[in-house]
């Protein structure tokens, strides 16, 4: 069976987070396992705290998991401080993981949940080591310091994530004011848009988690970028629309939507 690291926080809304990534990979048929970060009192709302795992503790979950079971493909999520970056780029180097870098800053709830140095960290660090990473809007800009509101801007923001170390990038769309979502894809040598149904809906809470695993999902089951891209789409927009209407905010999705309709 194909196999599959999360190495994020915790939600305990369960929409987000380690809950969304292993909900995603057993969507999936994708044995997941995890490595936790930090632990967060989260739910819909907002995140009322949050606190973070030792970096030696997120060192030794990942490499308990992967000299055991294995991980045919890895992703991460919230990664709290620069410690805790540099702690997973090193395992990533060392454990040679494909690596989906989700580089959470912001909850959906507008809470931050990373800092100033974690931010460097990953520009200097942990790009290095991804095989995709996949920002949307924001966090392109905040890794680029580019302002992105055309197709141009978020093409150089694109290429100046690769130029950062990363072997392809996402730039996600769903911030772009439009009726569809255009998400690009850039290899470091060529370009593709995906465009997508936008489903409108408060279910919103942890897309991006939800995509990036998904994403690893799909490769640890070795499908290419360009098959997974288009694949991650639909199972977001099928898991927004059948979404259980939880929650007073931002509610979670059906991450098992498929298994019944």
């Amino acid at each position: 069976m194909r196999t599959a690291l999360t190495i994020a926080g915790s939600d305990s809304g369960g929409g987000a987070g380690i809950q969304a990534d292993l909900k995603t990979f057993a969507a999936h048929g994708v044995y997941g396992t995890s490595a936790i970060t930090a632990v967060t009192a989260q739910n819909t709302v907002g995140v009322a705290a949050w606190t973070a795992i030792s970096t030696d503790l997120v060192t030794a979950q990942i490499e308990a998991v992967v000299s055991d079971i294995g991980a045919h493909a890895a992703k991460t999520g919230m990664l709290p401080n620069a410690a805790i970056v540099a702690a997973v780029a090193a395992a990533a180097r060392d454990l040679a993981l494909q690596l989906v870098v989700d580089p959470v800053m912001i909850a959906k709830s507008g809470d931050r949940l990373i800092d100033d140095d974690a931010v460097e960290a990953l520009k200097s660090l942990l790009l290095r080591q991804a095989f995709v990473v996949t920002p949307n809007i924001p966090e392109a800009e905040a890794l680029t310091g580019i302002r992105i509101d055309d197709a141009e801007s978020r093409r150089e923001a694109a290429r100046r994530l690769v130029a950062l170390g990363a072997a392809s990038v996402v730039i996600k769309g769903g911030h772009l004011p439009s009726d569809d979502i255009v998400d690009l894809l850039y290899d470091g040598q060529r370009f593709a848009e995906f465009r997508a149904e936008r489903v409108a809906g408060r279910s919103t809470h942890g897309t991006g988690c939800t995509f990036a695993a998904a994403m690893a999902a799909h490769l640890a089951l070795g499908h290419r970028l360009e098959e997974a891209v288009p694949q991650a789409q639909a199972y977001i927009a099928g898991a927004i629309r059948n979404a259980p209407m939880l929650g007073r905010g931002h509610g979670p999705m059906d991450h098992f939507w498929d298994r019944y309709t």
